[in-house]
């Protein structure tokens, strides 16, 4: 029951009107040139560049601040939690040219790509194009789809030069961060306007990325009022399908934006930004048109999609120990095609208090509240009852970090609280120890209780496909939704040892045994006779349940070697083990072999960064991803490299090829949910890049 179709929104909904492919060619090539051609005559960023991060020595990185964890700024080297944290120089020397590639080099994390604007992603098992167990936000607003549950990544094209950081935690966060934090968190984080100060232009393009481009300026007003504003376009041309016939699913996005930060006075600070974006895409469907089998037919459909957000935070500080802070949110999402549509607004707000109490006791805590609206349009395939809802979320937390042994032995607890429209209350605990055995030693440990929540697609009816009956009586294949649903409930242990084993080398290794109960299944429903819509034809009904359940178990290493001052190396390696049974009244045959091998049991990483020269340097990255015996696809090792060239202190030229091993390779087969499959092709870019 899990299909792309059901995120595709119709023209009727509210949002921008869309462009022809055509007239949105013209104007992408044009956006994207305007940056290149102006790179030579405007002046580079007036404000000094950040320092790099790969300069710092390794003891630097370990003491580094995260906020993830706990929702305060707290050293890395003091998290008890599998967290891994993408820098800006990891982002500037990766490659990638969108967010879901970013993430191929976390130990642990499954990233897959689908077709050409779609991916699967999840953390410790159970991917799909919409993993509804990974939490994903930015800058505090999630991104997490409260109609379907999942994110669609082919509209969060945040221009990478502004994402400041990515921490992404493996395994349940959800005291702090609530339900749906079940597997893991991906919090990204976008720079401050005063770092991003001036101009900056970037221009490209290759084989599959057709066109780059980003244009940003910053400025201020007065001395305590910081503001930028961006414009960024993308152009991916299509993959191919498995006989290599086209495969019709190019991605073209236009994407705007601003930020404003300002110190009110020495206490008070206020941020407001928010952005728009528009965006169509192809895709070939396996989808139900009418009663007269055989169906489903085969459909090539353009889709659009849209939205825009705003947010504003306010922070206030008590004392050097006490800070307080509120964040509101607006969020519009459109998405459709001629067959089907939907638009979702979000409003959010949440307010944290973060204090001392005592010489030892460090305690956050907050309140939040969000209301969902959307309205469906649906077809033959797809229909909700109702189509348009209002949904509301009411939650709360608390956590305390006791210091046993100050800077020694930390003990963390937490819980959050929530009341959702589907299933209610939920209570979500944790407890977290961390042992500083030195300033280059923690180990770590948590248990955990996570919540997956139902989401709308508990009042969906997807009618799958038409068979000849008896008599020549259609009989039609639907599965349905279950407004009674209950949560999915996650029970975690992890453990974990962080250190800097030498001067250039540290490490950090993690073991997890996660039990699952209440999982989504699909069970056979008695067969009825339907007379609307014509036809008169027999339903066999499938009927969303709570009757699997099950276990995972694993490991995921981390290393960074720095041999020399100019090179360093950094390895990373996961196992993982899915197993997941059905209850004795379940029917579902299907869904427990699906889960235990749709997700890699091994998977490695290798990412090499050399300085060359000044002017020089030289990166590569492989990743090795085990067989998918679900899906029946080996396994494979995708290579990447890329060659910079810095003109100047602010001037890069930059040539990348991805995929290099093999013409194209397979990475997740999403046939069975009606998307025809893509493979992943071998492909270059270039890229003019003017710096900060």
């Amino acid at each position: 029951m899990r299909s792309r179709l059901w995120r595709v929104p119709g023209t009727s909904l509210p949002g921008p009107a869309p462009l022809t492919v055509g007239r949105r060619k013209v104007l992408l090539r044009c956006a994207l040139g305007l940056p290149l051609a102006l790179l030579l005559g405007i002046p580079a960023w007036s404000q000094e560049p950040p320092a790099d991060l790969g300069d710092k020595s390794l003891e630097d990185l370990m003491n580094m601040e995260v906020n993830s964890v706990s929702k305060k700024e707290q050293k890395l080297s003091r998290t008890a939690s599998a967290i891994f944290v993408i820098t800006q120089d990891d982002i500037r020397r990766s490659g990638a040219t969108n967010i879901p590639d970013l993430l191929r080099m976390v130990p642990g994390l499954d990233v897959a790509q689908v077709n050409s604007n779609s991916w699967a992603i999840s953390s410790r098992g159970f991917n799909d194009e919409l993993a509804d167990k990974l939490l994903v936000l930015i800058d505090g607003r999630s991104v997490y789809s409260p109609l379907t549950g999942g994110v669609d990544w082919d509209s969060q094209q945040i221009p990478l030069a502004l994402i400041d950081r990515i921490e992404v935690i493996r395994g349940p966060g959800a005291a702090v961060w609530g339900a749906n934090a079940v597997n893991g968190v991906i919090n990204i984080t976008t720079k401050k306007a005063s770092d991003t100060q001036g101009v900056l232009l970037t221009g490209g393009g290759g084989t599959y990325d057709e066109g780059l481009g980003t244009a940003v300026f910053g400025d201020k007003i007065g001395s305590d009022t910081f503001y930028r504003a961006f414009f960024n376009g993308s152009a991916s041309n299509h993959l191919i399908g498995l006989t290599s016939e086209n495969g019709l699913d190019a991605w073209n996005t236009l994407r705007t934006g601003f930020r404003v930060d300002s110190k009110l006075n020495a206490t008070n600070s206020l941020t407001v930004q928010g952005d728009a974006y528009n965006g169509s895409e192809g895709e070939v469907l396996t989808s139900l048109t009418s009663l007269q089998p055989p169906q489903p037919q085969t459909q090539d459909l353009q889709g659009t999609f849209s939205g825009w957000d705003v947010l504003s935070r306010w922070n206030h500080t008590n004392s050097a120990t006490s800070d307080l802070s509120l964040q509101v949110y607006f969020d519009r999402f459109d998405r459709g095609d001629a067959t089907e549509g939907q638009g979702i607004n979000t409003f959010d707000i949440d307010f944290q208090e973060h204090a001392d109490w005592g010489s030892r006791q460090d305690i956050v805590w907050g309140l939040g509240y969000r209301v969902t609206s959307d309205d469906i349009r649906g077809s033959i395939r797809v229909s909700f009852n109702p189509p348009s809802e209002a949904d509301q979320l009411f939650s709360s937390f608390v956590q305390d970090e006791i210091a046993i042994v100050p800077d020694r032995v930390y003990f963390t607890v937490g819980v959050k609280l929530e009341h959702n429209h589907f299933s209610g209350f939920g209570v979500q605990p944790d407890a977290r120890i961390a042992w500083l055995v030195n300033d280059k030693n923690t180990f770590w440990a948590a248990i955990s209780r996570a919540l997956r929540t139902p989401d709308r697609i508990a009042q969906v009816r997807f009618n799958e496909t038409v068979l000849p009956g008896p008599g020549g009586l259609p009989v039609l294949v639907s599965s349905f939704g279950n407004p009674q649903q209950e949560n999915e409930v996650l029970r975690a242990e992890e453990f974990g040892y962080r250190a800097q084993l030498a001067k250039h080398v540290s490490l950090d290794l993690t073991a997890f045994y996660n039990s699952y109960s209440d999982l989504e299944s699909n069970e056979t429903g008695t067969p009825f006779l339907e007379s609307s819509p014509a036809p008169e034809h027999l339903v066999q009904p499938i009927n969303s349940a709570n009757l699997l359940f099950g276990e995972t178990h694993g490991a995921e290493l981390a290393v960074n070697w720095k041999p020399t001052a100019r090179w360093t190396i950094s390895p990373g390696y996961s196992y993982l083990q899915v197993h997941i049974y059905k209850s004795a009244a379940s029917t579902d045959t299907s869904t427990a072999p699906g889960l235990n091998g749709s997700s890699p049991r091994e998977q490695a990483q290798l990412r090499s960064h050399l300085d060359l020269s000044p002017h020089w340097e030289w990166d590569a990255s492989a990743y090795f991803v085990g067989r998918l015996p679900a899906e029946q696809l080996p396994s494979y090792t995708r290579l990447d490299t890329g060659l910079t060239w810095h003109l100047s202190k602010k001037l890069s030229f930059r040539v990348v090829g991805q995929n290099l091993l093999r013409d194209h390779h397979v990475e997740f087969d999403d046939s069975e949910d009606g998307t025809a499959v893509s493979a992943v092709k071998r492909s270059v870019y270039a890229q003019f890049t003017r710096e900060f």
